[in-house]
């Protein structure tokens, strides 16, 4: 994979530091359709106090919304961090053809790490990944926010 995605990871790190900013773990997500951000979103578990409120779903909405179907062919995902299994099935259902990552989850991954759900043969829709595009970044600013919580509640 190029860095075309790049420009668009930029933008999805960004959104992870305004989640930091508010308190939220650092996540940030866009959706690309023909080269263009039609949706993009934070992390807002917190704030909400919604378990469902990842980037990666909080920007599939918007971009559904959008384009008006839930049938988001020929949508990339780009995000931070690796898809949970909730984000990744969501991408499963919403038939996105890319899912486009920072850095891997090692407790929570699901697009390749702890589990993959992007190509499973019995699932009737399977997605691209490419993970570790600005990894280093994104990890950086995880990193970052739980060494800061860490301190704060000592």
């Amino acid at each position: 994979m190029s860095n075309a995605f790049q420009p668009f990871m930029e933008r999805a790190l960004a959104l992870a530091a305004q989640a930091a900013e508010l308190g939220e773990v650092p996540v940030g997500a866009v959706v690309v359709k023909d080269g263009q951000i039609i949706a993009e979103a934070h992390n807002l578990r917190e704030r909400a106090q919604d378990p469902t409120a990842h980037a990666e779903l909080l920007a599939i909405r918007l971009a559904a919304e959008k384009l008006g179907t839930w049938r988001l062919e020929g949508c990339t995902v780009v995000v931070t961090l690796e898809p949970c299994p909730m984000c990744a099935g969501a991408m499963v259902q919403s038939r996105v053809e890319r899912c486009v990552f920072g850095c891997t989850d090692p407790k929570g991954g699901f697009a390749g790490t702890v589990g993959d759900l992007s190509n499973v043969p019995q699932l009737n829709h399977s997605f691209e990944v490419h993970g570790g595009l600005m990894g280093e970044e994104a990890a950086g600013l995880l990193k970052t926010f739980f060494r800061q919580l860490r301190t704060r509640r000592r």
